[in-house]
């Protein structure tokens, strides 16, 4: 499963989710807005940089990184991006670091040079399996924790957020994410299914993005296929056409504008084809990267077809 477009959102859209997880006092709504940083120089990216906002001096400046594959130099190159942008933009404030780990056994970088930043407070590990079972997490938090748990206590939890956040007055922004998780976690799934799942009306999951971006996609493009709008067969298409439009934008933050050829290739690709170049896309530092992907990939089915 992909996830680091999914984690992007869920930090853009909900900032305080950092903060519950990291254990760190959660700031108000508002406080805190979520954009990427490059470094061009050195091919350098910072996914997730919360800024606080102007006026309120004190507030940390945070960077979050989901890091769902075993790397054993993303502490070095993570890090190595955050002082660069701490010297660019000639910080002098305090800063936190949030790595958020689907478990313990992805953490596989040697830690020891950086040993002083986890013992000041200045770096954050969190491992979401450890958060399973644990009372007084806040809703964001208990919502990023849906990514690793099994189907039967994910949609238990889902609905229970549902409902409090129905109480708290965000319903559609938490029904929204909750789909995109489910569909992350579950692509097979239909929107009728996911609607008995979560037991909400149909007319809730209409009016929330991932629906809009995603499943009319796929009921247009059955259309024009020949297809009844809202058959399963649309609505697989749209599943693709939303994972396509995620793949994409990570690819622009990543190494910039594809060319027209190489846009058109991965149009092509299948779901399973997408999801491995949404993985390898995470080392890629230019176009050229893309390239030499999508080279191994027609090699690789050439050689299938032999």
């Amino acid at each position: 499963m992909h996830t680091d477009p999914l984690f992007y959102r869920i930090f853009q859209e909900r900032p305080a989710t950092v903060f519950e997880l990291a254990g760190l006092a959660v700031p108000p709504a508002g406080v805190y807005r979520m954009h990427a940083e490059e470094m061009k120089q050195t091919a350098f990216r910072l996914d997730g940089v919360l800024l606080p906002a102007p006026g309120t001096p004190g507030l940390p400046l945070v960077f979050a990184e989901s890091q769902f594959y075993a790397d054993p130099w993303f502490y070095a190159r993570w890090l190595a991006s955050i002082f660069l942008f701490l010297f660019r933009h000639q910080v002098i404030g305090p800063w936190r670091a949030v790595v958020v780990f689907p478990e313990r056994s992805y953490d596989v970088g040697d830690t020891t040079p950086y040993d002083a930043l986890i013992r000041c407070g200045s770096l954050h590990r969190v491992y979401l399996k450890d958060l399973l079972g644990r009372p007084g997490l806040g809703p964001g938090a208990r919502l990023a924790r849906l990514v690793v748990m099994d189907r039967e206590p994910l949609l238990t939890e889902a609905r229970a957020l549902i409902d409090e956040q129905t109480a708290a007055g965000q319903r559609e922004s938490t029904l929204d994410l909750i789909e995109t998780v489910l569909v992350y976690k579950f692509p097979e799934l239909s929107r009728e299914e996911i609607q008995i799942m979560l037991h909400v009306p149909e007319t809730d999951l209409k009016k929330t993005r991932f629906y809009q971006e995603v499943f009319r996609e796929g009921e247009e493009a059955g259309e024009k296929r020949g297809e009844k709008r809202g058959e399963k067969r649309g609505e697989r298409r749209g599943l693709v056409l939303g994972q396509l439009a995620l793949v994409m934008r990570l690819l622009r933050r990543r190494v910039g504008e594809p060319t027209a050829d190489q846009r058109a290739q991965v149009e092509r690709l299948s779901a399973d084809e997408l999801a491995a170049l949404g993985e390898a896309l995470l080392d890629f530092t230019g176009t050229e990267d893309l390239e030499r992907w999508l080279r191994g990939s027609k090699d690789s089915e050439a050689r299938s077809d032999i």
